[in-house]
């Protein structure tokens, strides 16, 4: 009861936070997420043993040249090919037999855009025609929050086919699935109060979260399960680490972005 409680606190609290920062303007929303950003990142760096504060260093440079100096659509979709290569490559070491031992460049490389290009996509999507659409990030964060909630609640209840025994025994295909259904209807509610993104487009969007979402998971649960950890890191009492709560969104932001990039294409 006493950890159900302590979760429930850090939950609401970082809940708030995210709201606020949202709501109260555009820069508080990027600022936050750079913040985010470092957190991850230290907490990567630990679970791979990277050494030194170099990374940092390329992270915001990196988040400072695409945030706030350019918006070259070039070069903005050279940092996507990059960062969606990053994380392709992530997905055959997920998919590996064993547990990959990363040299020190590969561990660069790999925290730089899978959480540096991660998080600045995140950053990048709710600003359309120049707006800040503070409803379709709520949008996303919120489709992210009702996969977590419900796949952990259908595969509580009637969980018993295994998805990932290997890395993550406890995930199942029933919650899974069942995430992905109770997604699909909250992206239906979304499209009633952001119509940026038509229904369909909605439904499309919500289901790449969820699958990259998922994967994400996996991913860092791999990185944990390779290191001998449990969590990432120690901020969020009951939750882990800042890596441990994010880790979906991550990975999934760049798929995210260029779904929405695809919707303006082709409407």
């Amino acid at each position: 009861m006493k950890e159900l409680l302590r979760r429930l606190l850090t939950g609401a609290v970082y809940v708030i936070l995210l709201l606020s920062a949202v709501f109260l303007s555009s820069d508080a929303f990027d600022f936050l997420f750079m913040v985010f950003g470092l957190a991850c990142l230290y907490e990567y760096k630990r679970l791979v043993l990277l050494r030194g504060y170099y990374i940092f260093v390329a992270y915001l440079a990196l988040w400072w040249t695409f945030i706030y100096l350019l918006n070259d659509k070039v070069l903005i979709n050279i940092l996507m090919f990059l960062t969606i290569s990053v994380n392709f490559a992530l997905l055959y070491y997920l998919f590996s037999k064993k547990d990959k031992v990363f040299n020190t460049f590969q561990k660069f490389v790999i925290g730089l855009f899978y959480i540096g290009g991660g998080c600045i996509f995140l950053t990048m999507i709710p600003y359309k025609d120049n707006a800040f659409a503070k409803y379709l990030i709520m949008g996303i964060f919120i489709l992210i929050w009702v996969n977590d909630s419900f796949a952990y609640l259908v595969g509580k209840s009637i969980g018993r086919t295994k998805l990932f025994p290997a890395v993550s025994p406890k995930k199942t295909w029933e919650g899974t699935i069942g995430g992905l259904i109770f997604t699909l209807g909250a992206a239906f509610v979304m499209a009633l109060y952001e119509p940026i993104v038509n229904p369909k487009q909605w439904m499309i969007l919500a289901a790449v979260i969820v699958i990259t979402g998922s994967l994400g998971d996996l991913i860092e649960s791999k990185l944990k399960r390779a290191a001998g950890v449990k969590d990432s890191g120690a901020i969020l009492p009951g939750h882990g680490g800042m890596l441990d709560r994010l880790d979906s969104l991550v990975f999934a932001a760049p798929f995210a972005y260029l779904t929405l990039m695809i919707f303006t294409y082709v409407s």
